[in-house]
């Protein structure tokens, strides 16, 4: 019998990682409230229980002006439009993240401009965002990806020197760091999700980090079908014009649940982080695995999912067949995202939207070079859960166990890999 489990062997853990979202009373008792209340909605916005969100998020982030919204896309969409971004305007964006990062441009009337990663993070690479600067390009929008941040620095320089507004994508990065400032703070916005998986949840919303009260109040109007909002929040300022809008109001029902969210995301973030810490030593001691770097200005961690890389060659395997393989020992990974050029989420040239439709040069996919974001979502790329780092170090023993146990065998599950594809 094989000593890997996709081929009939033992399982290196054979005890399931602890499930997400985490719950308890509180939550309960926190919708409850709201139930009861008789307000669940978000109009008028913001209503109690969103506005005490938006002082304590902020609070958590150390900056900013929070306005929570309905979920972690149209965040960036409305960030662009509160800064007078649109109609052809070009916004730099990573090849490898979330097609959101991509698609909430167009949905402003902007382009979205596609440049590639830094391999050493799988970052947004300044030096390629710079390359890709024109006199129409208006915004850049930086992914904090997996467990590492951009280069905020280097961005902050770029946005200084071209005259661009920063959006800053922290859907993975709440409470995260960079040279102590909070992620989200740094930029001219910042962008979160409290979509279902990420470290601080309510099934479904977003908020938007805004640098100052102008921008805050432009895109509380924007989220609130255009109706004006004063900037601090007070009584409402009806000398601001009204402006086209939309519903995009966060219910208090689910800000009732992020509250209860950032009381434990503390102590959940901290163990994540160290236990993050624990796993690149082990993992740095494994031939074929590379870990990627942490720049030392990325001064606290806190992540949505952990990344490392493989070699191939190493392994015998692609990284599609190691996470399966993985997977069978009873690891939660993935394979990650894929190339935003080669994405089956952001297929722009098949649809009648506006900006694809006008701007066709931008969507040609084909003869787009991105080398480093296509060797990672197509090569190398294994993404673990967040819930491997909620279980102390047994849970990241477990994992390194499985990789070790998987490289040893990797001439065994090379033999078996066409047909672990189905191929």
């Amino acid at each position: 019998m094989s000593e890997l489990a996709i081929l009939g062997g033992p399982k290196s853990r054979a005890e399931s990682y602890p499930p997400w979202p985490v719950w308890d009373q509180r939550d309960i008792d926190a919708v409850a409230e709201v139930i009861k209340s008789g307000r669940w909605g978000g109009y008028p916005y913001p209503g109690p229980k969103t506005a005490e969100l938006a002082q304590k998020f902020a609070e958590m982030q150390g900056g900013g002006y929070a306005v929570p919204m309905a979920n972690g896309t149209v965040t960036m969409e409305v960030a662009l439009r509160a800064a007078g971004i649109g109609w052809g305007d070009e916004v730099i964006v990573p090849a490898y993240t979330f097609q959101a990062t991509a698609s909430a441009p167009m949905a402003a009337g902007a382009v979205p401009v596609i440049v590639d990663v830094d391999p050493n993070t799988y970052c947004l690479d300044p030096r390629a965002a710079e390359k890709a600067i024109t006199s129409k390009t208006k915004a850049i929008i930086p992914v904090h990806l997996g467990s590492n941040m951009a280069d905020m620095d280097a961005i902050m320089v770029l946005a200084e020197k071209y005259h661009l507004v920063v959006i800053e994508d922290c859907a993975h990065a709440h409470g995260a760091r960079w040279q102590g400032m909070g992620a989200g703070t740094i930029g001219h916005f910042g962008s979160f999700s409290l979509q279902s998986s990420k470290t601080l949840t309510t099934g479904e919303g977003g908020i938007l980090l805004c640098k100052t009260l102008e921008l805050a109040a432009k895109a509380a109007s924007i989220i609130d079908c255009g109706r004006p909002h004063a900037l601090g929040g007070g009584e409402e300022d009806y000398s601001l014009e009204f402006q086209v809008g939309g519903n995009f109001r966060l219910s208090e029902i689910a800000a009732a649940l992020a509250l209860v969210g950032i009381e434990r995301f503390p102590e959940q973030a901290r163990q994540r982080e160290a236990m993050a810490a624990y796993m690149d030593e082990a993992l740095s001691e494994i031939p074929g695995v590379r870990v990627l770097k942490r720049d030392e200005r990325h001064t606290t961690r806190s992540f949505y999912r952990y990344v490392f890389a493989i070699n191939p060659a190493d392994f015998g395997v692609e990284h599609d067949v190691l996470c399966a393989a993985l997977d069978a020992e009873g690891i939660d990974c993935w394979v990650g995202y894929e190339a935003m050029h080669n994405y089956s989420l952001f297929q722009p040239q098949k649809s009648k939207l506006a900006v694809p439709s006008a701007f066709p040069q931008y969507f040609d996919f084909k003869n787009m070079n991105l080398p480093e974001a296509t060797r990672a979502c197509e090569h190398e790329a294994v993404w673990l859960d967040e819930a491997v780092f909620r279980c102390g170090p047994q849970g990241v023993d477990d994992a390194v166990k499985a990789v070790k146990k998987i490289q040893k065998n990797a001439a065994e599950l090379h033999k078996a890999a066409d047909e672990l594809r189905g191929k």
